[in-house]
This record gives structure tokens, sequence and C-alpha cells, in this order.
């Protein structure tokens, strides 16, 4: 009989990581579904597999009791840390240093967080896979992104750090770095909830990457052999050849 794989998913509520719950629940995982939004997160949990947990990843006490509550339930054996986003399209002279801090508190420290209270379990495991979604904004920077440039940036950095760290630990450490991936919450967000601004990021873009396309993607990278480590992985629409080559049509 194959054993039921676990894993935790971060920012949860939506986009990316809603998708990826529910991918990897329909093979037949089960999928502890995190984030602070307890009412989207119920929503979700009415897929088979799938367990709501209210938890802000960048808030150390609510991780520790998130993890110990896991470790009582069986642990898991696969946490992927999705939970980020961007704020404004400020030029560094003109940062805002409040939006550069959370950038850098959800994208960096809340994975830092969960890693290191979830390491434990993973290791005990003894075939632990750590995910990480960071960005081509972690690879590339661009005018007007420097403060989510520099948190992916920092975000890349650790994710490979971390690889060299724990190999010897049996721990697989895979990063997967989209471009663009039209969802419905991550550009409003990043433009204070003007919806035009957003949309004008995707216009012309036939087929831009979905939340689920990249949901595949990571269902793929954390279901292969463990001794199969996808250490980068770069996905992005055909349209978007590189962040300064990106074929809109009828604009």
């Amino acid at each position: 009989m194959t054993q039921t794989r676990t894993a935790l998913v971060t920012g949860a509520s939506s986009g990316i990581g809603a998708a990826t719950a529910r991918r990897l629940a329909t093979e037949g995982w089960r999928v502890y579904a995190v984030a602070r939004r307890a009412e989207k997160l119920e929503e979700l949990a009415e897929n088979e597999g799938i367990i709501p947990l209210v938890c802000d990843v960048t808030d150390p006490q609510q991780v520790s009791a998130a993890a110990e509550k896991i470790r009582a339930e069986g642990g898991i054996d696969t946490l992927i840390n999705n939970a980020g986003g961007a704020i404004g399209m400020d030029w560094v002279a003109d940062g805002d240093i409040d939006d550069w801090r959370w950038m850098y508190e959800v994208n960096v420290l809340g994975p830092v967080t969960m890693i290191q209270a979830f390491l434990p379990m993973l290791r005990d495991h003894g075939e632990g896979t750590i995910l990480n979604l960071t960005s081509t904004a972690g690879l590339v920077a661009y005018e007007g992104g420097a403060g989510y440039n520099a948190a992916k940036f920092g975000e890349h950095g650790l994710t490979w750090a971390l690889r060299l760290e724990e190999a010897e630990n049996n721990i697989r450490v895979v990063e997967v770095a989209p471009g663009m991936v039209k969802t419905e919450e991550f550009s409003a967000k990043r433009f204070g909830g003007d919806t035009a601004a957003a949309e004008k990021v995707y216009a012309g873009i036939e087929k831009p990457l979905l939340a689920e396309d990249v949901a595949e993607v990571i269902a793929s990278a954390v279901t292969l052999p463990h001794h199969v480590n996808l250490d980068q992985i770069i996905v992005r629409p055909v349209a978007e050849a590189a962040k300064h080559k990106v074929i809109r049509k009828g604009i």
C-alpha cells in the first residue's frame, strides 16, 4: 500500500497557493493549507484531503503552534513556501521603507520561520522536501522593482544556501521561479487595489501563465522520486521571452 504524502502549503488562501493545494489533493496528498484568511481557507477545505490552518507565517509563535499541532497529527514530508507578495513600483530613490520591510518579512523571514519550525520534522522523516516559490524578480532586477527584487533575491539566496546545508540530511530543496503569472490578487495588491493598473501588466499577452500552470510545475517537482532534485525551475509564458522582451498583441 502506498503511503499518503503530506504537504504544507503557505499562502494557500488564493492564487498559486490555493491552486497547488487543490492540485496535490487531487493526487491523493494530504495537504495543510496555511494562510491568514479563515474564510478563504474554509472554501478551499471543501476539497477532500485539504486541511485548513489559520497561521501568519511571519509570527514565530503562530508558526510554532502550527508545527506542534501538525507533528501531533503525523507530520509532513513536504513544505511548500508559497506565501509572498509585492507592494508598489517605487524606484530606490523614492522607496517606501515600510513597504520594503513588509516585502522582506513576507518573502524572506516568513519562509525562514517556517523552515526553522519544520526542519526537525522533515529531517526525522528521512526524505523531506522544501520547495520555495521565488520569482524571476529574484534573478533579474528591473526599474521600479527594487524592493521586490531585493526580497526575492534574498529568498533565492537562502534557498541555495539551504540546499548546501541540508543535503547531508537528505532534504531535497527546490526553487520554482515564475515569470508573469496572472492571478486574481498579486498585481492588484501591488498596485494598492487599482485593478486597471493590474490589468495593464498583462495587456496584449494572449496566454499569460495562470496559477494552475505553476501549481502543475510544483506538483511535478515534489512528486518525482526523492533522489531527483530539480534545483531551480524557471517558468514563464512563451510570450515572455525575457523580462525585457514580452510579446503583446493588439496594443
